[in-house]
């Protein structure tokens, strides 16, 4: 008898205990470690880090109003009250491509160990949470691995090690977990729309002696990109995305793209762009920042980034949410008030088609190319 299912099984985004991606470290005082993490994040630039820690402080009164303070550099202190929640710890540190986590306090999925001989009982006590030790570090050169150590993990002598003083070394071996976490890019061709100025729809245009869509899902699939096409309704084709979030437009597509695979960074295409060609497809994808939410085009003589010709990271789909939930279904907003890497290319190469009339003018420049 099949077991009966009370809600929709989702794909949920790839997390570990409190973030994406996190490392916890431990094995020494909580001042070495907070050390240590100052001085790599510094290293890792171009990365977004966090370091989630518990307060030592002893004796210290309930907050009784959430205080908010932005400094003009980009700061922001925060005081507040709350607990230790994974799902809302998910959701503040969704957006960072790393999390230390001070291991003294908190468990984290994966681990840097310290070897300090004056912390070997508190070792002890954690050894089982050292399950995905990713390398050591030893606080003085002529420190051993403690027995129990090689008695758990017989494997660990094998580990990397490097002394605490290796900062470049250990940030690099950090930078390389980084680019092991970049998430895969898929294609998203948006088609199906209302196309309500061209009279027709705009994705079944012939620009090129085939349907637009087909040459706008040929130059993401050339690139290597395993690429969809986002429908409305679907046909029941393996290559139909259809929208689960309905009657929200492009914005529709490309959640439910990421409903389909949160994983993913979705490089998003629409068809009323012509002149977008394999050289910009590429120029997209070297330029890439996984660090950032989004890659997105902007047209050297235009305000505002083009929001379907852009690569959603998976940082993107919450930030989406939120959007949506203000009441918000413009991608393109989102693209403004967000941390987004900028392509800049000519204005020509980006003009949008959307009437019988600059059809028939677009074909005619395309045939003289």
């Amino acid at each position: 008898m099949a077991k009966h299912k009370k809600h929709t099984n989702l794909e949920r985004r790839n997390n570990d205990n409190f973030a994406p991606n996190e490392i916890a470290i431990l094995g020494t005082n909580c001042g070495v470690i907070s050390d240590l993490v100052q001085k790599v994040s510094q290293k890792l630039t171009g990365y977004k880090v966090g370091y989630f820690d518990a307060s030592h402080a002893k004796h210290e009164a309930k907050n009784r109003i959430s205080e908010f303070v932005f400094h003009h550099e980009g700061n922001l202190q925060i005081t507040t009250s709350g607990t230790i929640n994974k799902f809302q710890q998910r959701l503040d540190f969704a957006q960072f491509d790393c999390l230390f986590i001070n291991g003294n306090h908190y468990q984290g999925s994966k681990q840097i160990l310290i070897l300090d001989a004056a912390k070997e009982a508190s070792v002890l006590k954690r050894l089982p949470q050292l399950d995905r030790i990713q390398f050591v570090v030893k606080l003085t050169k002529d420190i051993e691995y403690f027995h129990f150590l090689e008695e758990q993990y017989p494997e660990i002598k094998n580990s990397k090690c490097y002394s605490i003083d290796e900062v470049d070394a250990i940030a690099n071996h950090i930078k390389k977990l980084l680019q092991e976490k970049i998430a895969p890019t898929k294609g998203l061709v948006l088609v199906g729309g209302k196309s309500t100025r061209m009279g027709q729809d705009k994705s079944e245009l012939n620009y090129f002696g085939k349907p637009q869509k087909e040459v706008a899902k040929g130059l993401l699939e050339s690139n290597n990109l395993e690429t969809f096409y986002s429908v409305q309704n679907s046909s029941g084709k393996e290559n139909e995305l259809p929208d689960t979030f309905l009657n929200l437009g492009p914005f529709g597509g490309i959640c439910s793209a990421f409903q389909k695979d949160p994983n993913a960074a979705w490089f998003i295409l629409a068809t009323d762009v012509p002149f977008v060609n394999d050289a910009i497809i590429k120029q997209v994808l070297k330029h890439r920042d996984p660090s950032k939410v989004a890659t997105a085009i902007k047209g050297k003589g235009k305000e505002f980034p083009e929001p379907l010709i852009t690569i959603y990271e998976p940082k993107a789909y919450p930030i989406l949410l939120q959007y949506l939930a203000q009441g918000y279904s413009c991608p393109r907003k989102m693209l403004i008030n967000s941390d987004v890497k900028i392509v800049e290319i000519e204005d020509d190469f980006i003009r949008n088609i959307n009437t019988p009339e600059e059809f028939e003018v677009a074909k005619k420049e395309i045939n003289k190319l």
